[in-house]
């Protein structure tokens, strides 16, 4: 089975390529890869569940609801970065997190690495 890494950078509220990174994330999790998601800087927003969507405050609908199905997909815990463990968005989640070091050994242990 191949095994990937997908890191994911953007923020919450940002941009549709967020909500299409999310999508494809649950499609390669679908269709038998093993799949880890890492949140980096603004992605961390991600982690944030409590947002109600509001079209007038909003462009984009809220990627965090595609987050909070991350367990019917097994891709549970969610890998945040050690230096990010202090972070309000971290440490208020309700989401099963694994904090890592992203080093050389880490991306060594897949087979494949999407970095959106």
């Amino acid at each position: 089975m191949k095994t990937v890494l997908v890191i994911l950078r953007q923020a919450n509220l940002s941009s549709l390529q967020v909500h299409e990174s999310l999508s494809a994330t649950m499609v390669l999790a679908t269709f038998g890869c093993e799949v880890k998601v890492l949140l980096q800087d603004a992605a961390l927003s991600l982690l944030q569940s409590d947002l109600a969507f509001d079209s007038l405050q909003h462009a984009f609908k809220l990627a965090s609801n595609l987050v909070d199905s991350f367990e019917f997909y097994d891709l549970s815990p969610i890998l945040i970065e050690s230096k990010h463990a202090q972070s309000a968005f971290v440490q208020n989640t309700p989401h099963e997190i694994e904090l890592v070091e992203l080093n050389r050994a880490l991306i060594q242990s897949f087979d494949r690495v999407l970095y959106w």
